[in-house]
């Protein structure tokens, strides 16, 4: 069986267009399951999401840790 995913994701992503130098990260609470939950997600001038992060608790290890992985990019 060919495994096609993983080609088309990286064709996807060598689609999207180069991130802006201005960005900004927001952070939303939602309810996945009942369960309230931090999204944490950083977003360009244009409105291109960059990352996306989930976790169950609000801190500001998080929002470091996804900064940290952006610009390591």
């Amino acid at each position: 069986m060919l495994k096609f995913g993983p080609a088309f994701a990286r064709n996807l992503r060598h689609l999207r267009p180069r991130p802006t130098d201005t960005w900004h990260l927001d952070e939303v609470v939602i309810s996945i399951q009942g369960r309230r939950m931090y999204l944490w997600r950083s977003v360009d001038r244009v409105g291109e999401i960059l990352d996306i992060f989930v976790q169950p608790w609000r801190d500001k290890a998080a929002a470091l840790k996804l900064m940290r992985k952006l610009l390591n990019k």
